[in-house]
């Protein structure tokens, strides 16, 4: 038995294999924006500065007329947070205008061909908005939240969702809470760099100016669905 001796023991080499740098155990690549992209069911906007260029006008309402229905709904829904700020008009004699680019609407014909579900989430109450989410047939349409993420969850819940089947694309920090959740986070050319910094991905365009457009043909691209929807596209209107 004297030849044991001279070996040395397993358990005497295990502190000094621990301590060499190559023997830590490397962390998971986290997957990239592409990889993300292709597991993407629902792509929810954030509106003023994402699906506009983040100005609000507001001019006076013509003198004489009554509000909408849809519009009366609003105003009272606006009303209900007079004094908080930042949640939008709630005057019948004043309307709040805003700019759409119409290479967005397309983006969002082109996501549901493809059989993705499109959403807004956006703190301010607006017709204006109202009325496009309608005239592009959104899916999700959630006005007057500052809780983005809470919402976030519930449509989740709603479309029978995980996170990560989800992306949203934003601009500013009230936008991080749901950006943080969903599996793709996507940032306009023109977020806020607390935002881009978050981001998992950027588009080469501002928000109203084609940002919406550059997220959902990333994502169908990534998905190979892009040329499909093109064509269905096409097809739909000759």
């Amino acid at each position: 038995m004297s030849w044991l001796r001279g070996t040395p023991s397993r358990s005497a080499d295990l502190p000094e294999i621990a301590a060499r740098p190559d023997a830590r155990i490397a962390p998971m690549p986290k997957p990239s924006a592409t990889a993300r992209a292709r597991k993407i069911k629902l792509i929810l906007f954030d509106v003023d500065g994402v699906l506009t260029d983040g100005k609000i006008w507001i001019f006076p309402a013509p003198s004489g007329g009554q509000p909408s229905g849809v519009q009366q709904s609003l105003l009272e829904k606006s009303a209900r947070h007079g004094g908080e700020g930042g949640f939008g008009l709630h005057s019948a004699s004043l309307i709040e205008a805003k700019g759409f680019h119409a290479h967005d609407g397309t983006a969002i014909s082109l996501a549901r061909l493809a059989g993705i579900k499109t959403g807004i989430i956006t703190k301010r109450i607006s017709e204006t908005v109202a009325l496009r989410a309608r005239d592009l047939k959104i899916d999700h349409v959630y006005q007057g939240i500052q809780d983005k993420a809470t919402v976030f969850a519930q449509i989740l819940e709603k479309d029978e969702i995980t996170a990560a089947e989800a992306a949203f694309v934003g601009d500013d920090v009230i936008d991080l809470p749901a950006m943080r959740k969903c599996g793709l986070a996507i940032a306009v050319k023109n977020a806020r760099p607390e935002v881009k910094a978050e981001a998992h991905w950027t588009t080469s365009h501002a928000g109203g100016d084609g940002a919406a457009r550059d997220a959902v043909e990333y994502i169908l691209k990534a998905q190979g669905k892009w040329k499909q929807a093109v064509e269905e596209y096409i097809s739909e209107r000759s």
